[in-house]
């Protein structure tokens, strides 16, 4: 078996490279968090851990890719904009592959939002691969505001040996936030 100690992030590209179009930015605000001089936030990027594939690849090429990354991680952070639940192919293979087969939790990270204490009130942005889990049972997600600390926070302590708590409605208390500065 793989060493597992990546964090897999996945995201709508919208069919488009265009960083302004696509979530991709905030994949590229992540990368940018690891690497400055200050940096409180480490993690290990499971797409650096196999070799990248172009996007005009065979479908069956792809999804090789994705499984084996997904196969090295600890932990997946999905990031969950307005768009993300019209995603068809990639975002809900990448949910399905993660929950069900790797049996890694889910840190799902919203874009614009500050505190999240109600996860089932974002239901609504939800893939559909993510309700279906949450529902049944079987997804592990801690919900997560698109910001530094809360993300440092989830990807430092929850994996496939310790998951959050609530099943799939997983939140932080507003004591933790309170810790970060986030609330007063």
């Amino acid at each position: 078996m793989a060493y597992r100690n990546g964090t897999y992030i996945a995201f709508h590209a919208h069919g488009t490279t265009d960083p302004i179009e696509s979530d991709i930015r905030y994949y590229n605000l992540l990368k940018a968090w690891h690497v400055r001089e200050v940096n409180d936030f480490e993690f290990v990027n499971s797409h650096d851990k196999v070799g990248s594939v172009r996007d005009s690849s065979k479908k069956a090429t792809l999804e090789a890719s994705l499984r084996a990354r997904l196969l090295r991680s600890k932990n997946m952070i999905l990031i969950i904009g307005s768009t993300t639940k019209l995603d068809t192919d990639w975002v809900p293979f990448e949910i399905r592959y993660a929950i069900d087969d790797c049996k890694i939790p889910i840190i799902a990270a919203y874009p614009g939002y500050e505190v999240i204490m109600a996860p089932a009130e974002l239901r609504q942005l939800w893939p559909s691969a993510l309700a279906a889990r949450i529902d049944n049972g079987t997804a592990h997600v801690i919900h997560v505001p698109f910001l530094e600390k809360p993300l440092t926070d989830a990807v430092s302590q929850f994996d496939m040996n310790r998951f959050p708590k609530d099943g799939g409605l997983g939140f932080y208390s507003e004591a933790a936030y309170r810790s970060w500065g986030l609330r007063k």
